[in-house]
Order: structure tokens, then sequence, then C-alpha cells
């Protein structure tokens, strides 16, 4: 009897499968030093192949974003700077292109991989703050985070500010810790990679800037060369682009100016609002999820009971938590709680068009601020807990992802913004050109958001050139338009018609033009027809 009953206990232990011993296994391994980096770096890479899986299946039905087509044709020609943008995202992308097709399952893996770089990056500023228990927790937090996921689909260059961000804040806590002329440099360096991705990254290196003036021991550190020689090599690593800036007449704050200033104070209101909802609710996910993984470990609800500034004054109190390095902490919390609130306030005071995406770049440190609370119990199951939850999510959803494609192609059947056939005008404007003129199509003229998918889906993959803008983006000379000849490609509906018919007209008076109209087919279900006035204008070369 004694027998039977011991047997399969011992059966259950020795089980590669068994609940205990996986757990141990991912703790060790998420613990240990020698291990630890590779096993964030085999999540990053297994959740990068798991969301591209779930992208192609949701976009089976839809050409690319506009933002990633234009981020291909920045990187066909690397410049130092793009009309609307900083160059870094197009140049990321013109290497990425170099390796892969283009095709719309190399865009999405190309987000994923940006995302997967973020979340490793992301553990490393951790590891400034918290123990490799904590940084573990917070590293799969952010892989539950929706903007490392679904909302990551379109590579653009607020997108790769989780690359460039994340960098910014290791090399600050680096600095602020060692107060070294090295670490400024490193600081520097990478502060100027973040202004190379987008200007809106000054809100992150403004809130930096006054974490380092707000943290009690400030002085320690602004007595230190590492906060001057910082700002040197910034200002270093910057002058080739400020030199492209103002030969551009500084056409990217142009380029803002026109886009983003707003005169409807009450819309303002509405978008900030709209902003503060959307990005509360995508952090509520991981928070959420976090929240699970250590319920069912208790006793974490006791935390909830007590004061979190009693907690932090205790904490700095009786010195650094094992688990936890309070100091560099709160730079985490003065930097999250800056760029939260600072945005929304500045839209606000300057009637700025607050866009949702802007926040992408401004939340990956909240993970971390909460899992650096010190009095937070984290336990070892927790890890596992968060783990399990990630996996069986991710893949629950790449189970899905083609029926949910389908419901959401037949609730939008209309939408041609999501749904239109660019990419099938691309190919026909490129069978076009090459019959009545026997070479590659060259030039694609018009509005960004229509010219765009034609660069990325023609085989010729012709420049883009927008007449009308002053943020062209410098990939083709007007002369040179005009001498090669082009495809001009209009939407009939767009009140800017006139001015761009005006433009054809006077730069190539012969042009053909014709009405077209295209449909795309998905897995037997027809898309939104479009139509579009074409301008064919012959080379005069």
């Amino acid at each position: 009897m004694s027998t039977t009953q011991i047997l399969p206990t011992a059966t259950r232990a020795k089980s590669p499968l068994g609940y205990g011993r996986l757990m141990a296994w991912l703790v060790a391994r998420a613990t240990r030093p020698e291990t630890g980096l590779w096993l964030v770096i085999q999540i990053a890479l297994l959740h990068a192949v798991i969301w591209t899986l779930v992208l192609i299946n949701l976009k089976a039905a839809q050409d690319v974003h506009m933002d990633v087509a234009e981020a291909y044709a920045w990187g066909q020609k690397f410049q130092l700077g793009y009309g609307k943008h900083p160059p870094l995202s197009g140049w990321v992308a013109g290497l990425w292109f170099k390796l892969f097709p283009a095709t719309d399952w190399a865009t999405y893996a190309l987000a994923m991989a940006t995302v997967g770089v973020g979340m490793v990056i992301c553990w490393f500023v951790a590891l400034r703050v918290v123990d490799r228990k904590r940084a573990f927790l917070v590293v799969v937090m952010v892989a539950l985070y929706p903007i490392f996921n679904f909302k990551g689909f379109k590579y653009n260059p607020d997108l790769l500010q989780l690359v460039t961000l994340p960098l910014v804040v290791l090399a600050y806590l680096n600095a602020f810790e060692k107060r070294s002329w090295q670490s400024g440099i490193w600081l520097g360096l990478a502060g100027a990679l973040a202004l190379m991705t987008k200007y809106w990254v000054l809100t992150m290196i403004g809130a930096i800037g006054l974490a380092a003036l707000i943290h009690p021991e400030r002085l320690k550190f602004l007595r230190s060369p590492a906060p001057w020689v910082a700002i040197a090599t910034l200002a270093v690593a910057m002058t080739p682009h400020l030199y492209w800036l103002a030969e551009a007449h500084f056409v990217p704050l142009t380029y803002a100016g026109d886009t983003y200033s707003l005169d409807d104070r009450n819309f303002v209101i509405q978008l900030v609002l709209g902003y503060a909802l959307h990005n509360f609710a995508l952090l509520a996910l991981p928070v959420a999820l976090a929240a699970l993984a250590m319920a069912l470990v208790p006793p974490w609800w006791r935390l909830l009971l007590q004061n979190p500034l009693s907690i932090v004054t205790r904490a700095w109190a009786r010195g650094a938590n094992p688990g936890v390095n309070v100091s560099q902490a709160l730079n985490v919390w003065i930097i999250q709680i800056i760029v939260a609130v600072g945005p929304p306030l500045g839209a606000l005071v300057f009637s700025i068009y607050m866009k949702t995406d802007w926040g992408i770049s401004l939340f990956f440190l909240v993970p971390l601020a909460l899992i650096a609370i010190p009095t937070l119990r984290v336990q070892r199951a927790s890890l596992f807990n968060i783990a399990a939850i990630w996996l069986v999510l991710s893949l629950a959803t790449l189970a899905a992802s083609p029926w949910i494609a389908a419901r959401e192609m037949a609730a939008n059947t209309g939408n041609t913004a999501t749904y239109g056939a660019r990419s099938e005008l691309a190919r026909e404007l490129t069978q076009a050109w090459r019959t009545r003129f026997a070479s590659a199509w060259p030039v694609v003229a018009g509005t960004m958001e229509t010219i765009q998918p034609m660069a990325f889906y023609s085989p010729d993959h012709p420049k883009p050139f927008t007449p009308n803008e002053a943020w062209n983006s410098g990939l083709i000379a007007p002369e040179d338009v005009k001498r090669l000849g082009f495809i001009g490609v209009f939407d009939p509906t767009d009140g800017r018609l006139p001015a761009f018919e005006k433009w054809v007209s006077e730069t190539a008076p012969n042009a053909e033009r014709m009405v077209m109209t295209t449909r795309r087919f998905t897995g037997g279900k027809a898309g939104p027809s479009m139509t579009w006035n074409v301008y064919i204008a012959p080379p005069t070369k």
C-alpha cells in the first residue's frame, strides 16, 4: 500500500514537465548572471517570431501602413534628414531591406525585431534599479504591453524610440552611478542617437535633465564630469544633422508647425483626454496581468493597504533594499512622472495636436517604476506565472489571428484607408510605365499618403516626390522629376487636387491623364474598390 503511494510521487518529481521543476529552471535561468541575458534574448526572439506571424495573419488583407512604406523609401538613399524627420529610422529600414525583400512580412518582422531589441535594453535598464528576479518580471511585463506586440505593427520613428529612449535612460543611470567622463560620452552618444530618431525625444531628454536637478544626490552628479561631457558629446555628434537642418531651412520644424498647431481649444482638450485615456488603457493590461501573476502567490494584497509615500520615505531612511536600488528607482519615478504629465500639459498650453501614437515611447518605464517599489514582494513563482501568461496569450492570439482578421474585414468592408488596393495599383502602374517607355518607373508624384505605397510595392521602387509640400523628403530633385518623367497618383476626393493638377500642367503639359480603379480579393472576399486620377508624364531626356 505504501509502495502505491510513493511511486506516483516519485514519478511526478522526475517529470521534466512538472510545475515545480519548470519554475525552478526558469527562476534559476532568470537570476543567474551567466544565463539571465541569454534567457531574455530567447524570450525576445520568441516574442518577435510569434508576433510577426500574428501580424502576417491579422494584416493579410491590408497593405502596409504608410509610415512603413515611407521608411522603406527613405532607406533607399542614406541622407542626414528626410524632410519631416531626422534620418535614423530611414537608415535602419535601408539596412534591413538590404537583407530582406520589400514584402509585407518583412515589415512586420522589422517592427517586431525593433520591439525585441527594446525589450532586451529594458532589461538592462531594470538591472540598474532592481535585482535580477524583478528585472525578469519587468521585461515580461513589457512584452505584455500592447505597444510591444499588436500595437507595434508599424515600423516608424515612434516605434524606433522603443530602442533609442531605453538606451538614453540606461546611459543616464550609468552616468548617474559612475559619474565619470567615459559614462558622459556614452550618455551624449545615446542622446544624439535618440535625437536622430525623432525630435519628440526632447521630452525624455528634458525629463532626464530635470531628474538630475531634482534628485537628492544631484550635487554629486553635477559636480562630476559626466553631465558636462555628455552635453559636449551630444553637441558634437549632432553637428552634421544640424548642418543639414540649416541647409534644409529647418523644414522639419515647418512640417511640425503646419501639421500639429491647432486653433480650436476644445478640440485640443478632447485630444489630450483621448491621449491620456488611450495610454492608460494600454498600460492597464501589463499591470493587471502582473498583478494576476503575483495574486497567485499571496499575500501581494498587503501592499495595497500601505501609503505609497510612506513606503518610499521608509525605504529611503533605512537605505537600499536588497532587491531595489532606491536612488536609481527615484530617478526612474521622476522621469516617468515628468514624461507622463509634461507632454499633455504642453499640448494644452501651446494648442498642439496630440497624437495617441506619441505615447508609444513614453511609458516603457511604467513596469519598472511599479516593480521598483521597495516593499513589493516578488516571489519566485510569480516569474513563472507571468511568463506562462505571456506565452499562453501570445500563442492563443496566434491561433485566433485568422478568425480575428476575417471578423475585422467583415465589419469594415468599405474602409478604403485600411483595405484599399494600393499594392495592386502600384503593380499595374509599373506595367503601364514599362510598356510605354521600356524602362524602370523612376518617380511617383502626389501626396505622401498616396505615393509611399507605390514606392514600396512597385518592383521598380520609384522615388516619391511631393511637389506641393515644403517637407519633401529630398530623395529626388525637382529638375530630375521633369527630366526622368513621372507617374502622378492622386485621390480625386482630395481637396488638394486642383493644386496638384496645376503642378502637373506646368511641369509636364503633355502628360497622359486617366482614371484607374482597383480592388483586392483576399480569401475569395472582395475589398473596397478605390479610384485614382493618374498622370503619366514621359521623360524629356
